[in-house]
């Protein structure tokens, strides 16, 4: 059983011999695109989890990332009259933080902690309220319809005022953890990284339990044959709905970590070019593979945050997206089986 987490060792082993090198070259401003990449990487793991081990598939799942992070800026953005009503009542149970907005006037806003709370409790209610009627679709119908979903997010998120509309929310404080706080202040660049990779590493953990479950075997029997699986007694349609679920919590986390990171957020975070980024970088990885898909994540994020795409960086991911699934359909983490250009003349 300690043999499953061999890799994660070897990962933390990797983390740490990573920010001893940039610093000690002169390059800790690399830990910058290094971090976000992190936040990037928890709607992937989950995206691998619903598309390589419950065979579904989701082109909106960009909408959750911006769920999570317009949730947590609205509500530490907004000043919270603590006098009366439910603003005197978070704070008496101090469930509020004093500070000063953008603007250096000082305001009273909710936690983060509770802040990102709530963010996963709307993403994960959502994933549920939609994942019961589109989740009994299959192929290119579920994808359509999570597209749909995305697109449906994406408009009211640009069209509502309470969002910033077009230009987003600006202003969003940091987000305390201990004696630490999640921010993009260049100052604490080492200590932001090691948190973002310490969420990144829990999250990993939790799905390398899931998948070496009962849950994960289940998963496993959907994903190689629905039918069968139903008929030895598994409830598809719960576990399904539970890793759509799960999956969409861990991108609104990563959104709303981002969004304090950064310290604001826009409507690029939604964007259907986004959710394809998503499904290219998970299919590169493999499938079935959570660690393929999370090095091609990391990877690739980095370097289109960099700029090393320059302006072909959409256009990138589309195109890598095509190539995979013409010629590695396994994803490159997964030996294929015999000339992939001989398999691939051969299909009808």
């Amino acid at each position: 059983m300690a043999r499953r987490f061999i890799p994660v060792l070897i990962l933390v082993a990797a983390v740490i011999a990573v920010q001893l090198v940039l610093t000690l070259m002169g390059s800790a401003f690399l830990l910058t695109q290094m971090t976000m990449a992190c936040y990037y990487g928890l709607p992937i793991i989950g995206l691998c989890m619903l598309m390589g081990y419950a065979g579904q598939i989701s082109m909106g799942h960009a909408a959750f990332f911006a769920i999570g992070g317009y949730t947590n800026a609205v509500l530490t953005t907004m000043n919270l009259n603590v006098q009366t009503g439910i603003g005197r009542v978070l704070a008496v149970m101090h469930l509020t933080v004093t500070g000063t907005d953008m603007y250096g006037t000082a305001t009273t806003y909710l936690s983060p902690m509770l802040a990102l709370v709530c963010a996963m409790v709307i993403a994960g209610l959502i994933a549920f309220a939609i994942g019961i009627p589109i989740l009994r679709l299959k192929g290119h119908y579920l994808a359509m319809a999570t597209l749909g979903f995305g697109i449906i997010v994406a408009k009211i998120i640009v069209g509502t005022k309470l969002f910033g509309g077009a230009d987003g929310i600006s202003g969003v404080p940091s987000f305390p953890v201990g004696p630490f706080a999640v921010s993009g202040d260049s100052a604490h660049r080492i200590e932001n990284y090691y948190i973002a990779w310490a969420v990144l590493i829990a999250a990993l953990v939790l799905i390398i339990n899931l998948i070496n479950s009962r849950a994960g075997r289940a998963l496993k029997s959907i994903h190689g044959n629905e039918q069968a699986a139903q008929s030895i007694g598994v409830d598809t349609a719960r576990y399904k709905l539970s890793v759509f679920v799960l999956s969409a919590v861990l991108a609104a986390v990563g959104g709303a970590l981002l969004t304090h990171y950064n310290g604001s957020i826009g409507p690029s975070e939604i964007s259907i070019s986004k959710s394809v980024r998503y499904v290219a970088i998970v299919a590169v990885g493999g499938m079935a593979n959570v660690w393929g898909a999370l090095i091609m994540g990391l990877i690739l994020n980095f370097l289109s945050l960099r700029g090393f795409f320059g302006s072909y960086d959409e256009a990138f991911f589309g195109v890598i997206l095509i190539i995979i699934i013409m010629f590695f359909p396994d994803g490159l983490f997964r030996k294929p089986d015999g000339n992939i250009f001989k398999r691939w003349l051969r299909r009808p």
